[in-house]
């Protein structure tokens, strides 16, 4: 059986889901601003948090490597999700059976570094631990904070991909060399 990280940083606490923290998921993005570039809304919230903890169970599980619920130190105030996790996005271009990294972060904390830093943790703790040297991630090209952050962290622009009737998506990629 794997043993399950729990990340520390200065200021955050990076420790894997629970059974019912599909609530906190649920929650954070039901702000407006915070889906603003999550795609369609859902729905039902509810059931698609749930569903989505469920995937991120089944990473945690068959790959050894997922997404972190964050909180902040001292207060345990929930920030948000990050981390990184097992993808098949059924589109192809680097993003079908392979890591892919991802963020969310509650609105309260937005412009602390909070994401930066939690990324940076996650990023460092998969490093270590796994062998994989490319991780993907995709961001909408209007969402300049996360395409600053995914720079910041070393990814850099591939390619774009286009849903259908959705909005583009600018696909980035991190790849170790070492």
């Amino acid at each position: 059986m794997n043993v399950l990280p729990q990340l520390e940083t200065d200021r955050l606490i990076l420790r894997v889901p629970q059974r019912d923290d599909y609530l906190l998921l649920r929650d954070l993005v039901a702000d407006p601003e915070v889906h603003r570039f999550l795609g369609p809304r859902p729905e039902d919230p509810t059931t698609d948090m749930f569903s989505r903890a469920l995937r991120g169970a089944g990473s945690w599980q068959l790959y050894g490597y997922g997404m972190f619920m964050v909180h902040e130190k001292g207060s345990d105030a929930f920030v948000g999700q990050m981390g990184l996790f097992h993808s098949l996005r059924g589109f192809g271009k680097g993003l079908d059976d392979a890591v892919e990294a991802a963020w969310i972060v509650a609105r309260p904390f937005w412009g602390r570094g909070y994401a930066q830093e939690g990324m940076q943790a996650a990023l460092d703790w998969f490093d270590r631990t796994r062998e994989a040297r490319r991780v993907a991630c995709m961001i909408e090209p209007e969402n300049h904070a996360s395409v600053r952050l995914a720079q910041r962290l070393g990814f850099v622009r591939y390619d774009e991909h286009v849903f259908d009737g959705e909005a583009a998506v600018d696909l980035y990629e991190r790849v170790r060399v070492n």
